[in-house]
């Protein structure tokens, strides 16, 4: 963990480009041949629809595995087979092949930087899947998609999850750069399922799909569409979908997921099981209960926009304690705006990452947005304010950031973490 912390993290040390990630593949014998592949990107809810697509492939009796970023706890999370995250043991041998590798590509002098934070990940996934003798790995984009380490896969099928704006000083500030950096993972005769989009999106990965020959499946459609307490239930075609995460939000990404597996050969039976197993932590997740304390990395506006949808459609009139921390590269004044004005009490927390922006300098961006806006010392004396003075009915909310929502779950459960760089988004 050392080494790696010393190459940065997603974005700190961050070098886009596949030359690296390629040469580093070839010295370890192409580990991501041995393994077929779904590639998901897009902006939002690419991890909940990764975690679907995988849990649909498991209940349909193959041998699995899934690379997902940031990690919420323990960076073991990001690497996961058969619905299990990599032992210790495994992540140490992984590491080793890579490292090897990538010293001997430096005393030959066959690269032009050592290989990034999360190069080196992406190729320990892929030695691991490798070694575990994975069939079918479902694989997260880590950045855009283009020029993203992972996109030296060569895909049975692609997904883009819907996209918003985030990430724009690596991606380009407009809607048409972003989603070409996303279409960058398409490939000629490879099948792609798209999320619904915004319109100019939409026509951005269309015509790069046209362009190069990528067939387009038509996504299923929602029917008898019902829930309770947020979590949804549907027919789509052939397959009765009860979901286990909440939100409507879910729906999409869900009918996304049963596109994909359907390409894959995958019978609605095991994918109705899928999506009925199907986790994702830190998402709309509940981790204590009177008063409710719910946690979402809604980390973009359009991260915002679904949490906000969701507390005004299944918790209108219920009192809203918002806790809320950022990092520094995020729209915070444009997530506060859609957020603060759903809140009773709006507590303001610092982060312990570097990218975080200070409790008070998070105030005298956001602070116009409601007039109850207090700064805590951190998510310790949050959480303890929060619950001291909240009725049982009452919501605590943690957001803005996985890392605070990471913190939220250490908290609530008791336990304490094991070494991690933390998560970046």
């Amino acid at each position: 963990m050392q080494y790696l912390l010393t190459l940065g993290n997603e974005l700190r040390g961050a070098r886009l480009g596949l030359e690296r990630i390629d040469a580093l593949l070839d010295r370890l014998a192409r580990p991501e041949r041995a393994f077929r592949s779904v590639h998901v990107a897009g902006t939002n809810g690419k991890g909940s629809t990764a975690a679907m697509i995988e849990a649909g492939l498991r209940a349909a009796g193959f041998r699995t595995g899934l690379f997902t970023s940031p990690h919420l706890l323990r960076i073991n999370e990001r690497i996961q087979t058969a619905g299990r995250e990599i032992s210790d043991d495994d992540f140490c041998a992984a590491f080793d092949e890579v490292r090897a590798a990538i010293e001997r590509l430096l005393a030959e002098e066959a690269l032009d930087a050592h290989p990034t934070y999360f190069e080196c990940l992406t190729a320990m996934a892929f030695c691991h899947f490798r070694r575990a003798g994975v069939e079918v790995a479902v694989v997260e984009v880590g950045l855009g998609g283009r020029l993203d380490a992972t996109n030296v896969l060569a895909p049975a099928v692609t997904v883009i999850t819907p996209i918003d704006f985030d990430h724009e000083t690596y991606l380009g500030r407009g809607e048409a750069s972003i989603a070409a950096e996303k279409a960058g993972i398409l490939k000629p005769g490879v099948p792609a399922v798209f999320a619904p989009q915004h319109p100019g999106t939409r026509s951005v990965l269309e015509s790069r799909a046209r362009e190069i020959g990528t067939p387009v499946a038509p996504l299923p459609s929602a029917s008898q569409l019902r829930h309770r307490d947020g979590f949804y239930q549907f027919q789509a075609g052939r397959v009765n979908a009860k979901l286990a995460l909440a939100g409507e939000h879910q729906v999409t990404n869900a009918l996304v997921a049963i596109a994909a597996l359907e390409l894959l050969g995958v019978a609605p039976a095991a994918i109705e099981q899928g999506l009925r197993n199907a986790r994702w932590p830190g998402r709309l997740e509940t981790v204590a209960e009177n008063p409710q304390v719910l946690l979402d990395g809604a980390h973009n506006p359009g991260g915002a926009r679904v949490l906000a949808r969701f507390i005004e459609r299944h918790h209108a009139g219920r009192r809203l304690w918002l806790l809320y921390g950022a990092m520094r590269d995020k729209a915070v004044d444009e997530v506060a705006g859609i957020l603060f004005p759903l809140a009773h009490r709006v507590l303001l927390t610092p982060i312990t990452q570097p990218r975080a922006v200070s409790a008070a300098s998070l105030a005298e961006i956001v602070a116009h947005h409601h007039p109850r806006v207090e700064i805590t010392s951190g998510l310790i004396e949050a959480l303890a304010l929060a619950r001291s003075q909240a009725a049982p009915t009452d919501i605590i909310l943690v957001t803005g950031s996985l890392y605070l929502v990471g913190e939220a779950k250490v908290l609530c459960s008791g336990k304490s973490s094991a070494p991690s760089s933390g998560p970046t988004r």
